[in-house]
């Protein structure tokens, strides 16, 4: 009796450092993202500056997937914590497609906006475009962590290693994704406002 209590007991201490690191982890990323907002608005008073642009319609309909995959995921926390792993394998792998649409929509978003004659590089560039390149990109590149986490977890899952009593691993995946969704949230509704 006494060695459960102790495993349990390590299994809580492990789950609280790899939570507390991943929350560091999540802190410093916001305060890059903030960083670059800040940026964002001081370059607003540029003479340079693009008042009337607008945000590409994929955008906003990424928004949605994003929001999507952050429900679903949260889904498959709930059903491996029931132990129903079919329905756990189910909402693990609509919550990879829905991260995936979310990055195609990204990049026909990028498509949209040069297709209305605005660029991120080079001499037909404004600060607006690269900006917006910018913030998006890094919101991507941490989005391509999540969804290697994501693929990692979907493999552990299909080898059997989460349960009701072992969910570690996919409680970690659920924290940093609802991160990712939140962020992006911001920087959508950043970039849609402030012009």
């Amino acid at each position: 009796m006494d060695m459960t209590m102790t495993k349990d007991e390590h299994q809580s201490r492990t789950a609280r450092s790899y939570k507390l690191i991943l929350l560091f982890a999540m802190v410093s990323m916001t305060m890059m993202f903030a960083g670059l907002t800040s940026a964002f608005v001081v370059s607003k008073s540029r003479v340079d500056w693009l008042k009337d642009f607008q945000l590409p319609p994929a955008f906003f309909i990424s928004t949605f997937a994003i929001l999507a995959s952050s429900i679903t995921f949260h889904l498959a926390k709930k059903a491996i914590q029931r132990d129903n792993q079919k329905a756990t394998t189910q909402w693990l792998l609509i919550t990879l497609v829905l991260g995936i649409v979310f990055v195609v929509l990204q990049f026909i978003g990028f498509g949209q906006i040069v297709a209305k004659g605005y660029y991120f590089t080079g001499p037909a560039s404004s600060i607006t475009t690269t900006f917006l390149y910018i913030v998006t990109v890094m919101h991507l590149l941490h989005l391509a962590g999540g969804l290697i986490s994501l693929l990692i977890i979907i493999y552990n899952h299909f080898k059997q290693k989460y349960s009701a009593t072992q969910s570690l691993g996919i409680e970690l995946g659920v924290m940093y994704w609802h991160f990712l969704d939140l962020l992006w949230i911001y920087l959508f509704l950043f970039l849609y406002f402030f012009k």
